[in-house]
């Protein structure tokens, strides 16, 4: 067996072993395609016979499709669209054995894989739409913490907050136009429940769907505004969006306080699509409940008496428009290093006392201090704003760090449900996150040199990454029922034998085009050249005698022909060394030139002379 099949067999699993680190390891999937990896490898050690070597290429190709059916993203389908073409390649070596270089190897792969193109586009455009099988840190500790998302906001309990810069998520928008930056509030996670100090998800199901806003058959669904998202992993199970969209019933959910949920538990990072929607959700109008006016009798006196004096004001709005000019005449100030609030009457000490913090303390203790008035309210925590990024190549996309983590409020208003309410706007127009509105104008923060430079790559690449799943995700089943219905109406009773007859003719036209590419006559330069000569020599009346080598017709024909002695002679030798010996590149290159000259020397001899 040839070396280099080994070789290419190696690469191969290297290759699948990298594409490992993306995975879902809490998943069954994900142990799955370790599990391949780690067969095939075993199996490399200890194969000794054909049929074992070919076994491995074979457990190769089945990992790829594994991980490609959990990970869509770019990166990893290069990934795997290489390990692909190294376990062909691998599995060409060793059915010719050392009979050709490691480029013909990989080139007669890629021939394989463009043959097979046509096939995965027509089963890509007609075979129905499946979707994908597809960390930020906790705030709580003991005084110190980065900006991030947690399932419980504790504001209190943290003494300094500094910047994550890690990346959290990446929008692109169908129009390549982002929304205002005044809309740019991304919504993750909501707290309802509340303790006196912390505040805490309010675990209910995520069972309804993502609405969808046009029938999915329809030609305008398919061409309705979309966002596609790409989420880094995270602890928790909401994803960010706007609050608003038509995703895959599938793969999201949406809970009845409006958080987006994925389908299936995961910690890998997500792409999603969703369809811009002209309606409110349900879950803004949604009505509230008594966990959204609960609030603890004596946990913070102050505040409660504060919010009892508003309650005598007839309308919510009223109510809350109080709370704003109470604010905005009280000396508060934005700080990342508040200090530690004291465990009871916190928000007290906070609101009367040190009137200092950041967007976490000022969502806490106006949302508590609309429920002491009698107005439902709960706390959102997500993202606010986003570095709009232009690439050369690819989509134009919001960038999200960790540190554009947000926390605002929620609450609710007679007739016109559940409304956002940002109080940490009321201390400042960038108070609410001074480093990432920084960011956001006027471009990364302490990024000198080279780290500038690997950032500005790093942009580039996303931008590529968003452009391929926007093409990848955008044709889902709604586009691909609009392609169906404009290609076939109502009749789909034929779709199976089109598709059938379409694979046939396909798989019928790409073996037909590799053998004719392997067709000696027309794919061996070397061949040609050599039924030229012969043809002249014949001309010469020099018939090449039964079992008789190129090189001894030459020697024999030059003994007859004494004028194109020499130019036989040099044909023989070379045809030799190019169709038997081992040469590297540049000898190659060497005696392809003498063959030539040679050639062309015989081919300007006059007849007359054979």
């Amino acid at each position: 067996m040839s070396p280099s099949a080994r070789w290419l067999q190696i690469l191969g699993l290297a290759v699948l072993g990298a594409g490992l680190p993306g995975l879902d390891f809490g998943a069954p999937l994900g142990w799955l395609s370790a599990g391949l990896l780690l067969l095939a490898a075993l199996k490399l050690a200890e194969a000794r016979s054909l049929q074992e070597r070919r076994l491995v290429s074979l457990l190769t190709l089945i990992g790829c499709g594994v991980q490609g059916a959990q990970q869509p993203e770019l990166l990893p389908s290069v990934l795997q669209l290489l390990g692909t073409g190294l376990a062909l390649a691998g599995l060409l070596a060793l059915e010719v054995g050392a009979g050709l270089s490691w480029r013909a190897l990989l080139r007669r792969s890629l021939t394989v894989l463009v043959a097979a193109l046509p096939m995965a586009l027509l089963l890509f455009l007609l075979v129905p739409r499946l979707d994908p099988l597809w960390t930020a840190p906790n705030l709580q500790g003991s005084g110190a913490a980065v900006t991030g998302l947690s399932a419980d906001l504790d504001p209190g309990s943290i003494a300094s907050l500094a910047n994550d810069e890690a990346p959290a998520a990446r929008v692109s928008f169908s129009g390549n136009t982002p929304p205002d930056p005044q809309g740019r509030y991304w919504r993750v996670i909501v707290h309802e429940r509340f303790d006196g100090r912390r505040w805490s998800r309010l675990d209910e199901p995520a069972t309804a769907a993502v609405p969808q806003a046009t029938p999915p058959g329809s030609a305008e669904g398919a061409a309705t505004p979309s966002q596609v998202w790409l989420a880094e992993p995270s602890p928790v199970q909401a994803l960010p969006w706007a609050g608003t969209g038509q995703g895959s019933p599938s793969q999201l959910r949406v809970s009845p306080g409006g958080e987006l949920r994925r389908q299936l538990p995961g910690r890998e990072r997500l792409a999603y699509l969703l369809r811009d929607v002209d309606r409110p959700q349900p879950w803004q109008q949604r009505p509230p409940t008594l966990v959204d006016l609960t609030l603890p009798v004596g946990s913070n006196p102050q505040l409660e008496a504060l919010g009892e004096r508003w309650r005598a004001l007839p309308q919510p709005e009223q109510r809350l428009a109080a709370a704003e000019a109470w604010f905005t005449s009280q000396n508060f100030r934005y700080s990342r290093t508040p200090g530690v609030l004291p465990a009871r009457q916190g928000l007290d000490v906070f609101l009367f006392e040190r009137r200092e913090g950041f967007c976490g303390h000022y969502a806490s203790a106006f949302t508590a201090l609309m429920r002491a008035a009698g107005v439902p309210a709960r706390v959102v925590s997500g993202y606010l704003g986003g570095r709009w990024v232009q690439p050369l190549g690819g989509t134009p996309y919001l960038d999200l760090r960790q540190s554009d983590a947000h926390a605002w409020s929620e609450v609710w208003l007679p007739n016109r449900g559940w409304q956002r309410v940002d109080p940490s706007a009321w201390v400042g127009a960038s108070a609410s996150n001074p480093a990432g509105a920084a960011r956001s104008a006027a471009g990364p923060v302490n990024l000198q040199g080279w780290r500038r430079g690997i950032q500005w790559l790093q942009w580039q690449w996303w931008g590529l990454d968003l452009a391929w799943n926007r093409w990848w995700l955008g044709f889902d089943q709604a586009s691909q029922e609009a392609l169906l219905e404009r290609l076939f109406g109502d009749q789909r009773q034929g779709l199976g034998l089109v598709l059938l007859g379409g694979a046939g003719s396909l798989l019928a036209l790409g073996i037909g085009w590799l053998q004719w590419l392997q067709a000696p006559a027309r794919g061996d330069r070397l061949d040609r050249d050599l039924r030229a000569v012969i043809r002249r020599l014949q001309q010469a009346g020099i018939e090449p005698a039964p079992g008789e080598t190129f090189e001894q017709l030459c020697l024999r024909a030059g003994e007859r022909l004494p004028a194109s002695r020499e130019a036989l002679q040099e044909l023989g030798r070379c045809h030799r060394l190019l169709r038997f010996a081992r040469l590297e590149p540049t000898a190659r290159a060497r005696h392809w030139a003498a063959w030539r000259t040679a050639l062309r020397s015989l081919q300007r001899s006059p007849k007359s002379t054979l």
